[in-house]
């Protein structure tokens, strides 16, 4: 038999006492789609919340956001012969290239993922 479902007052109203699944661990890839999509593509955002499939489709973005920002950088890298000698040798210029791959591998991961 099932439980009876329980009760509390608020002012002059009795609430159900339920509990909200808990948030998804997802991580910065997976909060943009997750803004992306309740903002610019609802009916798809709705129909996935209640199919109970956001959470995985979120924790799969994130995932495939991290291991593809992994990837990229490492290939940059190679590409433009960021090493560690270099950062030894001319940390400024070390840093400015390092930030320029992070920029392109964040500008592909959105373009790819997150926004499509």
């Amino acid at each position: 038999m099932k439980d009876k479902l329980q009760y509390r007052k608020i002012s002059d109203y009795y609430v159900p006492n339920i509990e909200l699944p808990p948030a998804p661990k997802i991580g910065k890839y997976g909060e943009l789609r997750h803004s992306y999509l309740r903002n610019h593509k609802e009916p798809l955002f709705t129909s996935m919340l209640m199919q109970d499939k956001l959470k995985e489709h979120l924790e799969e973005i994130d995932k495939s956001a991290q291991e593809m920002y992994e990837h990229l950088m490492k290939q940059f890298k190679e590409q433009l012969g960021i090493t560690e000698k270099l950062k030894a040798e001319n940390q400024m210029l070390w840093v400015h290239m390092m930030n320029e791959i992070h920029q392109m591998t964040e500008e592909i991961i959105l373009e790819e993922l997150i926004y499509n």
